[in-house]
């Protein structure tokens, strides 16, 4: 007997969902820049592991755009896509959208490609399976 609920349809839930806290701000307030391209870092890294079926490295960060601020107590969410797999690296788009805490929100606060290369087990790139 199996009492588990269905799982849930992961391909349309965001890669990575949490709050922004106090403890993640900078001089002015807002949460710092560096704290929300973590969380997008770590959103990529999981499309990209799944897709290299194995352990990632971040190789490169390209065409990252900064739109609005996040405040502290935003729900930050990251939606993930593939854009291209090559011979051992999968790159990933990464868009970010809060939800604002008081009013619901949606916000779209940042975007960003990024690319991840699949880790053999020697520490060095390895080939990308074909699906």
């Amino acid at each position: 007997m199996n009492d588990q609920p269905p799982a849930p349809d992961f391909s349309t839930a965001p890669a990575l969902r949490t709050f922004a806290m106090p403890a993640d701000t900078n001089a002015n307030g807002d949460i710092f820049g560096g704290w929300v391209l973590s969380q997008m870092d770590l959103a990529g890294a999981a499309k990209a592991v799944r897709r290299a079926r194995g352990k990632v490295a971040t190789v490169g960060i390209e065409a990252m755009k900064f739109y609005r601020p996040v405040a502290v107590g935003d729900e930050l969410n990251c939606y993930t896509e593939i854009l291209a797999v090559g011979r051992t690296s999968v790159r990933v788009r990464i868009d970010t959208w809060v939800r604002r805490g008081a009013t619901g929100e949606a916000v779209r606060v940042t975007e960003g490609v990024f690319t991840y290369v699949a880790i053999g087990e020697d520490g060095r790139p390895r080939p990308v399976e074909a699906e």
